[in-house]
């Protein structure tokens, strides 16, 4: 795999994101907060986004160093939505199939990930296992999907804002874990546009300020989604998925989430 392929798809393991829950309901929260959580979930399909068990965008993935363009990709992505979390990893299966002639994919599998090429499938190093489950555990879209039963799991009211033109209302998502998520909804439409959370970085002992900006929703089988994403880190674009086509509920063949028959099996990355 090329240098260019393995940061590419280190940066497309974002995945934005998917699960079941119900309506927010946690002690200790703003009732404005609820009504907001609660009219995006309707926004975005109500229960057949709650429902939702098979997700296929396609379009192409970007990368960016420096807010210069630095790779490109034709990507496929297909989600499966699970009851419950693996222990130790997420509700969800993910398949992100890249290339032309889609001979390169990386395999989600609730709590391990695979890079797969001809040559056989290799385990994700750790830290980029660990950069997936932080990105998707703290997607708006996944926490609205997955997480809204969770014990711990407070919403608070920031305020009402005008960005781009556009009225907003922001809200703070808390965890048992301390986590916090910062999401703007469009005030009209109540489809969350944007998304901000800090983390302390291990290796570097650097703060980190991960972003996630969401437009383009289209609607599939009664589900809205968001065919534009764009990630960014510190301040500056490293990600950005243009999905041209969605498909909700269409059916996806179990093998699209399996290990190749036969594989062999690679050295974890490093």
């Amino acid at each position: 795999m090329t240098p260019k392929r393995t940061a590419l798809v280190s940066l497309t393991l974002l995945s934005l994101l998917a699960g079941s829950a119900g309506s927010a309901s946690a002690q200790g929260s703003d009732p404005k907060a609820k009504k907001v959580v609660d009219d995006a979930v309707a926004a975005l399909g109500g229960d057949n986004f709650l429902a939702m068990r098979t997700r296929v965008t396609t379009g192409r993935a970007y990368r960016f160093y420096n807010e210069q363009l630095s790779g490109l990709d034709i990507a496929t992505i297909y989600s499966e939505e699970l009851d419950d979390p693996v222990p130790n990893g997420v509700a969800i299966h993910e398949r992100q199939v890249f290339g032309k002639k889609q001979d390169y994919s990386v395999l989600i599998l609730g709590d391990q990930g695979w890079d797969i090429t001809f040559r056989g499938a290799r385990p994700l190093a750790d830290e980029t296992w660990e950069r997936y489950v932080r990105t998707t555990e703290n997607s708006v879209l996944y926490i609205l999907r997955h997480r809204l039963k969770e014990p711990g799991l407070t919403f608070d009211y920031v305020g009402t804002d005008v960005q781009l033109n556009v009225e907003v209302v922001t809200i703070e998502i808390s965890d048992a874990k301390g986590r916090v998520v910062r999401v703007v909804f469009d005030r009209i439409t109540g489809l969350p546009v944007r998304q901000s959370f800090t983390y302390m970085d291990a290796p570097t002992k650097m703060r980190i300020d991960e972003a996630m900006d969401f437009s383009k929703y289209r609607e599939s089988n009664g589900v809205k989604w968001p065919l534009t994403i764009v990630r960014s880190r510190n301040g500056q674009k490293v990600y950005e998925l243009f999905a041209e086509k969605l498909q909700v509920n269409e059916g996806v063949k179990p093998e699209k989430f399996a290990l190749p028959p036969g594989a062999v099996i690679l050295k974890k990355a490093n």
